[in-house]
């Protein structure tokens, strides 16, 4: 359990939303696009947390070195800053999970990767957001996780301590980042890479199945 926390920050996709769907469908249209037969879902949900990286590697099997990648990863985000909301879906318990921090009078927020091209127009269409404290993302500060800097940026923004915050997330980077800015770290197994990665190697304080049991790690009443 853990104790004196003030602020509860979260990764955002994988953690606290499902958007696997809308870029699994940014990605395949661009195959289809191409002639290329679609791919079934499934192919592309491991790799949704890795963004652009993850899906293009999928739908077209190469790497950040190809020549043509930087093309096609700006093909990808206009195909999916016009699909993003579409699919994307909360996570079962976390607004419930989000409701009682603020009863308890924590501050919460999130801290992604996402740039804000897509991180501020996605949260505000949610209203699940609303009651956010704080939204870095990871074009905020010049690092991206796993650099602690944004979580550095979103306690700076919250007036709490590092230490008395907790971060939450579904990617080893999130908890690399989390022990780099002395917060209390939770792994979820819940997110994209759980089923294919062994999350106890992670180094994180905690980890958790569902999004309900961190009120247990706080020692809020379910």
């Amino acid at each position: 359990m853990f104790t004196d926390v003030q602020a509860v920050l979260f990764d955002l996709d994988g953690t606290l939303i499902d958007s696997a769907p809308d870029l699994a469908a940014a990605a395949d249209a661009m195959r289809t696009a191409r002639g290329l037969p679609s791919l079934p879902f499934s192919v592309y949900r491991p790799m949704a947390g890795a963004g652009a990286r993850g899906m293009l590697g999928v739908a077209f099997g190469i790497s950040p070195e190809h020549p043509d990648f930087l093309a096609l990863r700006e093909e990808f985000f206009c195909n999916y800053e016009r699909c993003m909301t579409q699919r994307t879906r909360i996570f079962d318990g976390v607004p419930s999970v989000l409701a009682k921090l603020v009863q308890q009078g924590l501050k919460w927020g999130v801290v992604t990767n996402k740039s804000e091209r897509f991180t501020l127009p996605l949260t505000r269409s949610m209203p699940l957001f609303d009651s956010a404290n704080v939204i870095v993302s990871g074009d905020t500060t010049p690092f991206s996780k796993p650099h602690p800097a944004p979580l550095l940026e979103a306690a700076k923004r919250l007036a709490v301590q590092p230490e008395r915050c907790v971060y939450v997330g579904d990617d080893e980077r999130d908890i690399v980042a989390g022990l780099a800015a002395d917060m209390a770290t939770v792994a979820v197994t819940y997110g994209y890479l759980g089923q294919q990665t062994d999350t106890s190697k992670w180094g994180a304080h905690a980890s958790i199945n569902c999004v309900n049991d961190l009120l247990g790690l706080l020692k809020i009443p379910v």
